[in-house]
């Protein structure tokens, strides 16, 4: 927080203080025995006099507040209005007016979020060797039961009390609260138990959201009507699998759960062999309660997330030393607990990892090549911050959790999430499934381990557990010296005992009865290996609000220049065009040579515009760069020669923007557009020797 902010809210505080103080004054010389009217009178006055003073400080704060935020909104509406116009993307089915939370993306927009998918798989598929699947967006019913997402896939839920409008309950908590907090007017007091409020949003079950909403006079946005009591809503979109319909299906609210139930074909195809990593790219369904903020709440969008797969023990990694000096902005679990003021802090990837900052090197890893992904893909990365999630944010299972978050005019948007899930989702669809997801780990040297083997009355054992009689005798099997000792005391004492953690049952419980087993011994033997179910790391990239935040970090209006001539400065090798040809003017030879130029630049697979209209290059240039094509080419009087030009086949090549101009031979330029499309060659660089042109044309 600036000095100059910190002293204003400092007088605030001291002027809320002081009325405070003057009104115990007041009050304390009115309650005397003997009041003294002048002194009485005299006091008031000064009590008007601070209030007028602290509603005027209020006042100027809140202009001063409202100042801010109409620039973001300015600015969100000024990229907004230049995305859909240039056709980026736009609601989808706008002629019937539209569904909330579902978009079409226009050419330039599906040719943006190809070359950040593209990116991405050169950048994680191809560089670590990872294993690509596809699997159907429908997915069965009983793979989200086993996952969780039937049960607890849910957000809280409110209505508008008259007009029955839904929204999401921590939604409208949460912007009550942003404004609370940001009211100058709010007690010190009050704004830290909101402040406090706030960081537990995530965790209020319905009881405690229902009373915060109280508390802080929430109401229907539009209408100011009450709103119900919060509910639970289930964010997946049902369907059914074939004509009978007895098949429940959802829309896959990600795209993890296909990657861990081919588990065991994924390690067969990998020579049995850890670690290794698995990635998809694909549409994930989520029907959001009140879709927001255009592409960065929505109900279909894409997602590209990796699974790697490792020994829950054994999880360095060998590349490790690569990103050991990636310098990351990190906002630990620390720095957002301690008092005062709380921001993330600079700190090397290989010093996170010793000082316990980062769990492991695994997740180390992942989180360094994601900071390098996004500052490839041309991201402000003094905007990105790594922030680690608290306790009460990370589920019971998870060892550590991170989330990459960019800042753009809605705050900071999480558009990646890192998580060490240990063991929890293939132990999950193990049990559902009965199928074992394990790998297998051979010792370098044998051990020696105590082992029981285990005789079992298999008729007794059938009758009670049926086909599930293989998962108890395995459970029995693969017992220590403490259990199987606290299960010969439990038959001794009561005849029975209960197995935990059996691998294969329902809710994993099997309550075991003497007669069941016949003799249990004690035997020592040397093993070369054991098998073990494995962690898996899971980086998860939201495409399209990576995008978004790309889109406004890439947007200006040039500086003097009028509001229509905005930019998109993209990166060349993430632009959806990379070169423009531009005929000066509209004859048959200047239309020729751009169509020579146009097919040797398609052969070299760089996407290039041919633009023959009529209209002048500076207003070319300028629809060009709301584009964000980087690179343009005009053919001239000098390319094909004239009666007071002499031909000397060059063409002009104008950059984006520096708006500089180099003179170039027909010949060269389209390996030279090429190289520097690739982002492989700098402006700078590569125009050196070139002829400069003086622009006429801007």
């Amino acid at each position: 927080m600036p000095e100059e902010e910190s002293k204003q809210e400092l007088d605030i505080d001291h002027l809320q203080d002081l009325v405070a103080q003057q009104g115990d004054t007041v009050r304390a010389l009115k309650a005397d025995e003997s009041p003294n009217q002048a002194a009485i009178s005299q006091a008031i006055e000064t009590l008007k006099q601070l209030k007028i003073d602290l509603n005027a400080e209020i006042t100027r704060r809140k202009a001063s507040g409202d100042s801010m935020i109409k620039s973001k909104e300015d600015f969100r509406v000024k990229v907004a209005n230049s995305l859909e116009s240039r056709l980026f993307y736009i609601p989808s089915f706008k002629i019937y007016g539209g569904v909330g939370g579902l978009y079409d993306y226009g050419p330039p927009g599906c040719a943006v979020k190809a070359n950040v998918q593209k990116i991405w798989r050169q950048h994680f598929v191809i560089e670590e060797s990872m294993l690509e699947v596809e699997c159907p967006s429908v997915t069965l019913g009983t793979v989200l039961k086993a996952s969780g997402h039937v049960d607890r896939f849910t957000d809280l839920m409110v209505k508008d009390a008259k007009t029955e409008e839904c929204f999401r309950a921590d939604h409208l908590l949460g912007d009550r609260l942003e404004e609370l907090i940001a009211d100058p007017a709010t007690r010190k007091d009050e704004k830290a138990e909101f402040e406090m409020l706030y960081a537990r949003l995530d965790e209020l079950k319905e009881e405690e959201m229902k009373m915060a909403l109280k508390r802080c006079g929430c109401v229907s946005p539009e209408t100011k009507n009450e709103l119900s009591d919060p509910y639970p809503f289930n964010l997946m979109f049902p369907t059914t699998i074939g004509p009978s319909g007895n098949i429940q299906g959802f829309l896959r609210p990600e795209t993890a759960q296909g990657m861990f139930v081919n588990f065991r074909e994924l390690l067969y195809f990998n020579g049995g062999k850890l670690p290794f990593a698995c990635a998809q790219i694909g549409q994930s369904f989520r029907n959001e309660i009140a879709p927001r903020a255009g592409l960065l709440r929505v109900r279909e969008f894409t997602q590209a997330e990796i699974e790697h797969f490792c020994h829950p023990t054994k999880k360095d990694h060998p590349r490790f030393n690569e990103v050991a000096q990636v310098e990351l902005n990190l906002f630990s679990q620390e720095a957002q607990l301690q008092a005062g003021k709380k921001e993330p802090f600079r700190m090397k990837t290989g010093e996170a990892v010793e000082k316990g900052i980062i769990a492991n090197e695994t997740l180390a890893y992942f989180v360094a090549r994601t900071h390098l992904f996004l500052k490839e893909l041309g991201v402000d990365m003094q905007r990105v911050r790594f922030r680690q999630h608290l306790r009460h944010e990370m589920a019971h299972y998870a060892q550590d959790c991170w989330d990459a978050e960019i800042e753009c005019s809605y705050g900071w948007i999480e558009c990646v999430g890192l998580a060490d899930r240990s063991a929890f989702d293939l132990d999950a669809h193990s049990k559902a499934s009965k199928v074992d997801l394990q790998a297998y780990e051979l010792f370098d040297e044998p051990v020696e381990e105590v082992i029981f083997e285990v005789k079992m009355n298999k008729q007794i054992l059938g009758k009670s557990f049926k086909k599930d009689q293989k998962f108890v005798i395995d459970a029995l099997t693969s017992l220590d010296e403490a259990a199987a000792a606290k299960i010969e005391k439990d038959f001794e004492d009561k005849g029975e005992t209960d197995l935990e953690n059996v691998q294969g049952i329902d809710g994993g419980k099997a309550t075991i009865t003497k007669d069941m087993v016949i003799e249990m011994k004690k035997k020592t033997k040397k093993v070369s290996g054991r098998n073990f179910t494995p962690s898996v790391i899971e980086p998860s990239f939201g495409i399209g609000r990576i995008m978004y935040c790309l889109f406004e970090h890439a947007f200006y209006v040039r500086e003097g220049d009028d509001e229509n001539k905005a930019v998109f400065k993209l990166p060349p090798q993430v632009a959806p065009i990379k070169c423009t040809i531009f005929p000066l003017v509209n004859n048959a030879e200047m239309n020729a040579a751009s169509h020579d130029i146009y097919k040797s630049l398609t052969k070299l697979a760089v996407s290039v515009k041919l633009d023959t209209t009529a209209i002048s290059i500076g207003k070319r240039y300028c629809r060009t760069d709301e584009l964000g094509v980087p690179f343009a080419i005009t053919i001239d009087h000098r390319t094909i020669g004239h009666t007071s030009t002499p031909k000397d086949g060059t063409v002009t090549v104008r950059e984006r923007d520096s708006c500089e101009q180099v003179r170039i031979k027909v010949d060269d330029v389209a390996k030279f557009i090429a190289d520097l499309s690739s982002g492989e060659v700098e402006w700078s660089r590569a125009t050196a020797s070139l002829e400069k042109v003086l622009n006429t044309a801007e």
